[in-house]
């Protein structure tokens, strides 16, 4: 595949991946949203090909962390965060929450 068709391909990946998990947030969406273009955007005359494959690979670094590591909660009580439904099972994310609590207060 060419670097052109990578680039492309992990633009629409990066967009699929925010509106998975994002969804129902609508302003971390669109936050997410005008980041990712304007990084693309301000990269888009890039000719280096090593250069290229640098910012690809950060790209997927950025696609697996939100895909992994973000975790989106409602806020429902002055001490108490739910995780947003189908995202990670409640014994999953109990423990960190817990701990998020403790550090945050």
């Amino acid at each position: 595949m060419g670097q052109a068709a990578k680039v492309l391909q992990l633009f629409k990946t990066l967009h699929r991946t925010r509106q998975q998990v994002f969804k129902n947030d609508t302003r971390a969406l669109e936050a997410a949203r005008i980041k990712i273009n304007e990084e693309f955007k301000s990269n888009k005359s890039e000719t280096s090909p090593k250069k290229i494959e640098e910012l690809i690979k950060i790209g997927s670094d950025v696609e697996l962390l939100l895909r992994t590591s973000v975790v989106q909660g409602i806020h429902t009580d002055h001490n108490t965060l739910n995780p947003t439904q189908g995202l990670i099972p409640t014994t999953a994310i109990k423990p960190f929450l817990s701990q998020l609590l403790v550090t945050s207060t």
